[in-house]
């Protein structure tokens, strides 16, 4: 069991038969009336985010969710095709599961998975990938009308703003979380 006090962001709990992972948290202790927390929940089978208050002191069932690293081999229409690392398990994944990095994943890419009672619950992308820009417009000095970024196609497929600067063949690192460029490499 875990209480609100030992809520920590990423920790997984259930409640009402469903997994939710704490993405924030607060402790209130207003002038009146008993302390409260503050969170945020993600649900682990489709991701949905909802706000919900809790008493001080209220209990939970702690989730034991096992990480284990996962390669990622190839795509077929919809579904992606993963491996363990460790046992050379071959898993069929719907490309519903990885969310909107499926844009940023390339072959071999080791990939965080997450498992409750040898269920794959979740995965998790690299914070950051490097890929090469496929295609985009040369820049136009001057043009600073949208704000000095332009569209640039990825060799995964995916299209992200970036800089005027950037120009096809360069190799960029992009944040996975957002899809937005960090930098050039």
């Amino acid at each position: 069991m875990i209480s609100t006090a030992e809520f920590r962001n990423g920790e997984t709990i259930v409640i009402d038969t469903q997994l939710w992972v704490i993405v924030e948290f607060q402790h209130v202790k207003p002038g009146k009336g008993g302390a409260f927390v503050r969170t945020k929940l993600r649900r682990l089978k489709d991701g949905s985010v909802i706000e919900r208050t809790f008493r001080a002191g209220e209990k939970f069932q702690d989730a034991y969710v096992d990480k284990r690293t996962l390669q990622y081999l190839y795509r077929t229409a919809d579904t992606f095709h993963l491996m363990e690392t460790s046992t050379y398990e071959e898993l069929q994944v719907p490309a519903e599961m990885l969310g909107s990095a499926v844009g940023f994943l390339k072959e071999n890419m080791e990939l965080e998975g997450q498992f409750h009672d040898g269920q794959l619950i979740g995965i998790q992308p690299p914070m950051f990938v490097d890929v090469r820009v496929a295609t985009t417009e040369p820049g136009i000095r001057g043009d600073t009308s949208k704000a000095g970024m332009k569209p640039a196609t990825l060799e995964t497929g995916a299209t992200i703003q970036v800089p005027l600067f950037v120009q096809t063949g360069d190799t960029l690192r992009v944040d996975t979380r957002t899809g937005s460029y960090v930098s050039r490499v």
